[in-house]
């Protein structure tokens, strides 16, 4: 089990208090990975005394945090990468290990609630060109309805039964490691965001199944992306360079104008972060694909 931290004391307790019951008996090595802390972060963790905290010189982003996990638990059959916002289900990790025992899965993902109990829309579609514009003519809740129109998938009953996915987000994931050594380490020129996304693809590229398991709940806090403008725009500008990677420029400039409408169209609603998200679209439009990611290009 990992955990990838910065700045994370405010969130540890949650996640720590949940540990034993989480892990129904198992016996479970803790890596925490820090990416340059200032907050206390690594002396909680300490104190606490389960966790192996690697502390890192500086913040290389998620991914990079996650690759040094990665490499130090070699001798895992399975990895459990989490979030430091989120606290386990009593028995969560026996009951994600279930699937990933088929040696045709790669990747198993919870099922993750808000702290208010309600179901997060977490699983997701690859994105299209049609997704994108669905998403942006009528909306995220509407779109969400339906397959073509939505990366999300907004129908409750998906929620409810085990299922292949192409990818869900990221905040607790399980990897076995026959897909780790199959895949390659995660893309660390994904600063935050997009990562996970890029490492199910090509996961499922290599022949790996991505299974949701509602068995296993995953309580996470998250949320500040919507409304942060820097967070935002790193997630907006990091889906454009997900999609570039993999398509031409017709089908990329295509998909780059439903980002931008989408976004323009929130920020004249009179959301902050969706103008900022904005304006670093327009900003990276020039600039070559590995480029877009740069957190110097980014809002503060």
């Amino acid at each position: 089990m990992v955990v990838v931290t910065f700045n994370s004391a405010p969130h540890l307790d949650g996640l720590l208090s949940s540990l034993d019951a989480a892990t129904g008996g198992l016996r479970i090595r803790l890596v925490a990975v820090d990416n340059a802390s200032a907050d206390g972060t690594v002396a909680r963790l300490e104190d606490d005394g389960r966790a192996e905290v690697l502390v890192q010189p500086g913040n290389r982003g998620y991914a990079a945090g996650v690759n040094v996990a990665l490499a130090a638990t070699r001798d895992a059959p399975a990895v459990l990468v989490l979030n430091p916002d989120v606290s386990l289900a009593p028995g969560s990790v026996p009951a994600l290990l279930v699937p990933g025992r088929d040696p045709g899965v790669g990747i198993v993902v919870p099922q993750i609630r808000a702290p208010s109990g309600a179901v997060h829309r977490s699983l997701r579609r690859e994105p299209t060109v049609g997704r994108a514009l669905g998403t942006a003519i009528v909306g995220g809740r509407i779109a969400g309805r339906f397959p073509m129109l939505s990366e999300t998938v907004g129908d409750g009953r998906s929620y409810r039964v085990r299922r292949d996915v192409d990818w869900a987000t990221g905040a607790a994931m399980l990897v076995t490691r026959r897909c780790v050594d199959a895949t390659g380490p995660w893309d660390e020129s994904f600063f935050l965001y997009s990562e996970e996304t890029d490492f199910a693809e090509r996961a499922r590229r290599g022949g790996f199944r991505v299974v949701y398991e509602p068995a296993a709940v995953v309580t996470h806090v998250g949320g500040d992306c919507m409304t942060s403008p820097r967070l935002r725009s790193m997630l907006v500008v990091n889906r454009l360079r997900y999609f570039r990677r993999r398509h031409g420029p017709l089908r990329s400039g295509a998909f780059y104008l439903a980002l931008l409408g989408n976004e323009l169209t929130r920020g004249a609603l009179g959301n902050r972060a969706a103008r900022a998200a904005s304006r670093a679209l327009v900003s990276v439009r020039a600039r070559p694909p590995e480029l877009c990611c740069s957190d110097r290009l980014l809002p503060r």
